[in-house]
């Protein structure tokens, strides 16, 4: 019987979530439910290291809880983990004996190196990056790794995270200078102990967890971030530094009331981010990058792909995806569009100076061009601006998903700059031009193919003056659509490249 859907429960020291997987018929993956619950077990550990009675009955009933809604969806397989709050508790057997009594959940207790390992694969699935280090800072613990040409080469996990360094160094989720200086000591010479942590400087620091995601939230709320996603989300460190300083001087009840940030992120903030902020220091790192893929990401590939589940290419898994998802567009002509509107770019491109990405997202934006069918097929455009804005499309920027975007979706260069007004402050100077030129070449291949037949097999791209001659080369069939649509898309074509377009059959 093959696994459609899968539950992912992650026992962490700070909260416990579920998160239940997909897969589509059409062999898409998507999230089709999500729960999470506060349990700060890191918080209940007593002084013999034991983790309170109370909190293991809560926890109890949260995967009770957790169970019945993965009932309530049909799901075929439930895997269960556990972390830094469990595996550091001296009755952690006890526990995980009576949580599979009072569930029947049997609970994997990750080690330290495993739990590196798959909030790496985790990141490295979602994101365009070859090297750099990966932290993740939990409640009760933090892994930092070290990744090489998109291998893991190094990693640690140390027994302190969020929570219990505000219960060692905070007092009632303050800290002052003395708590912080012993705070930074006591990282900086566990670090110290690992001296790969020092050898390459220079490399961005990719963090993950709840520390990271808030972080993102505050600082797109402060600059009223136009783009709704943190995920692959840079920031520099003097914005870390100056929303650090902002934070631990704001007493709780202000802090409470700061844009972006969750209520149960109140306390645990500040030493989540002064952990942060210490390593960044010690590893010499060049910036951060939010990532809002991690641990039960990384657990849903080994699921899915348990042979190989580390993605050769990002993107192009993350289109195929998406595309996946809205099914409507006949595939082969939108295989043929894409076709035609590399073969257009790679004839043209010589012509004007282009970045070096432009192909790519092109590529993506000729894939993903129809999705918004899935909606409304007389005004499918908009809807794809939509649906691609709004999805996780990974191994872009932000900023080039909104190209993509616009890209796919594009009719004239007046509709694409009131459509992206107001993310205008991602976009760069020459981004609409580019946009209007990639467009164009977009609509001229969806013409090229107006007939969904494929009956246009092969073309040779010749620009001569101010025409640009599609000479036919190979046909499956007549082409008189083709020919049309050709002529009532010239027009855009001319006002991006200068160049009159016309379909020449032999």
């Amino acid at each position: 019987m093959s696994i459609t859907r899968i539950g992912i429960i992650d026992i962490g020291s700070n909260s416990v979530r579920l998160v239940v997987y997909e897969r589509t018929p059409h062999g898409a993956n998507r999230v089709i439910e999500g729960s999470k619950r506060q349990a700060r077990l890191s918080e209940q550990i007593d002084d013999q290291g034991r983790l309170a009675e109370p909190a293991v009955a809560a926890l109890a009933e949260t995967l009770r809880h957790f169970k019945l809604l993965c009932a309530h969806q049909h799901t075929d397989l439930i895997r269960a983990v556990a972390t830094a709050a469990i595996r550091n508790a001296s009755n952690r057997r006890d526990i995980l004996q009576r949580i599979e009594a009072e569930t029947g959940l049997r609970i994997e207790l990750l080690s330290g190196e495993q739990e590196a390992r798959l909030g790496f694969l985790g990141m490295i699935n979602s994101m365009d990056l070859t090297d750099g280090f990966l932290i993740d800072i939990g409640g009760g613990s933090t892994e930092l790794s070290l990744f090489r040409e998109r291998e893991l080469v190094d990693s640690v996990s140390f027994p302190f995270g969020c929570v219990n360094m505000a219960r060692r160094y905070t007092d009632k989720g303050m800290l002052d200078g003395e708590g912080l200086s012993a705070l930074q000591r006591h990282v900086a010479e566990a670090l110290q102990a690992h001296p790969w942590t020092e050898g390459s400087r220079g490399l961005p620091l990719v963090a993950v967890g709840g520390t990271a995601r808030a972080l993102g939230k505050v600082e797109q709320a402060s600059v009223d971030y136009p783009f709704q996603q943190t995920h692959n989300y840079p920031l520099k460190a003097e914005q870390v530094d100056a929303r650090f300083e902002e934070l631990r001087g704001q007493p709780l009840d202000k802090r409470k009331k700061t844009p972006g940030l969750s209520k149960g992120r109140v306390d645990l903030i500040v030493p989540g981010l002064a952990v942060l902020r210490t390593v960044y220091r010690a590893i010499g790192a060049s910036g951060y990058v939010i990532c809002g893929a991690g641990l039960r990401d990384g657990l849903i590939y080994t699921c899915r792909y348990p042979q190989q589940p580390l993605l050769d290419d990002v993107l192009a898994y993350s289109v195929d995806n998406l595309a996946a998802l809205h099914p409507e567009a006949p595939q082969h002509h939108v295989e043929r569009v894409s076709q035609h509107a590399l073969s257009l770019f790679d004839a043209l491109a010589p012509l004007a100076e282009l970045p070096a990405r432009a192909r790519i997202l092109l590529d993506a934006a000729s894939r993903l061009h129809r999705i918004g069918a899935s909606i409304d097929y007389y005004n499918y455009a908009p809807h794809s601006f939509y649906l691609i804005v709004n999805s996780h499309l990974n191994g872009l920027s932000h900023r080039e998903i909104l190209m993509t975007a616009a890209i796919a979706s594009y009719r004239n260069k007046g509709k694409a700059r009131k459509q992206l007004a107001e993310y205008k402050a991602l976009l760069q100077a020459g981004d609409m031009e580019l946009i209007a030129r990639l467009g164009a070449l977009l609509l001229l291949a969806v013409a090229l193919d107006r007939s969904e037949t494929q009956a246009l097999r092969q073309f040779r791209c010749l620009p001569q003056g101010d025409k640009l001659d599609l000479q036919v080369l190979m046909a499956s069939g007549p082409l008189e659509v083709e020919r049309l649509e050709v002529d009532d898309v010239a027009d855009d074509v001319h006002k991006a490249w200068n160049l009159t377009p016309r379909l020449l059959e032999a």
